[in-house]
């Protein structure tokens, strides 16, 4: 079995590699070959902690289990909040071949979701990008971002001046030559944007939806549980497209939808699709739709860059093999 950690995968393995495998994923996706079952969760009430197993295969070649156990409370003990890995067997044989750390890979397939996201559904001459919450998540999808569109400025909105700033020289760090701004208010920045990058665990709207400007591509990543809000209900109205990574976690997870629907003011029948569909029959956007994709992640995508960097080590005689 091979071993591959965060740091050597993050050395080896970057967007443009998660693009293009996540963008396999999704023609195998939408070509009927990918299974994807339910995923299972243990809660830890005491701990105010949760752990989730969640199975999915390619239908050829390789399948995946992917354990995420999630503990708020560990961070009191500097401890990650967050820690994953991926399981990957060998369907020919069944063996087990690797154990790939999770957490970066979490991270760039969201990155690389949101990407594509926006090669379909952003104007093509995008050049504003606001992100608001500069977290964990919030660094890959930048770099996915700026990978796709011609963005120039970038505008950072977090309550953390520090935070903001530190997150800033981390972007210039890894090679984005965007002119970044910091400290400007989130409706001002919202109103220059081609697109906006929700990244946050909100439970209220993050920014207003009358500053929209005409043609913006609004990305939702953070907001997973059903009392999360992130993107405004008014926007969700105002929007000619809306599309998910996947409908069934959406309609469980995505709480801004969930109460669009329940509030009569919006329905997953309104969905125009998933990502899966919309990357292999690509639609024409008018000039000033409001288009919006929502993330709430799926294992399949999970596989998808595992089965890559997994790929790409065995072909650089990278990892540590060990046997059980």
């Amino acid at each position: 079995m091979l071993i591959l950690n965060e740091q050597l995968i993050q050395s080896i393995y970057k967007m443009e590699d998660a693009i293009r495998d996540v963008e396999a994923m999704l023609v195998a996706i939408h070509e009927g070959r990918v299974e994807n079952p339910h995923r299972t969760v243990l809660n830890v009430p005491e701990r105010n902690g949760s752990v989730l197993y969640m199975p999915s295969s390619d239908g050829a070649t390789m399948a995946a289990a992917k354990i995420v156990s999630i503990f708020p409370e560990n961070s009191l003990a500097d401890v990650p909040t967050t820690q994953g890995a991926i399981l990957l067997t060998e369907l020919e044989t069944g063996r087990h071949i690797s154990l790939v750390a999770a957490s970066y890979l979490t991270r760039l397939r969201t990155g690389a979701l949101s990407a594509i996201s926006a090669r379909h559904l952003a104007r093509p001459d995008s050049q504003v990008l606001t992100v608001i919450g500069t977290g964990g998540m919030a660094f890959e999808q930048v770099l996915g971002i700026v990978n796709v569109l011609p963005i120039q400025d970038i505008y950072l909105i977090n309550r953390s001046k520090d935070k903001t700033y530190t997150f800033s020289e981390k972007l210039k760090e890894a090679g984005v030559t965007a002119t970044i701004h910091i400290g400007v208010d989130r409706n001002q920045a919202v109103a220059q944007s081609d697109v906006i990058c929700c990244a946050t665990r909100s439970t209220e709207e993050v920014f207003d939806p009358h500053y929209l400007k005409a043609g913006t591509h609004i990305i939702g990543v953070g907001s997973y549980l059903p009392e999360m809000r992130e993107i405004p209900l008014g926007a969700i109205e105002q929007a000619a497209l809306i599309y998910a990574d996947d409908k069934e976690g959406m309609k469980a997870e995505a709480g801004e939808f969930i109460d669009a629907a329940q509030r009569g003011k919006w329905s997953f029948e309104q969905l125009s699709g998933t990502l899966a569909e919309l990357h292999v029959n690509p639609v024409e956007r008018g000039h000033d739709d409001i288009t919006i994709f929502k993330s709430v992640g799926a294992a399949h995508f999970d596989l998808a860059v595992a089965k890559g960097v997994f790929e790409k080590a065995e072909e650089m005689e990278m990892g540590e093999e060990i046997f059980l």
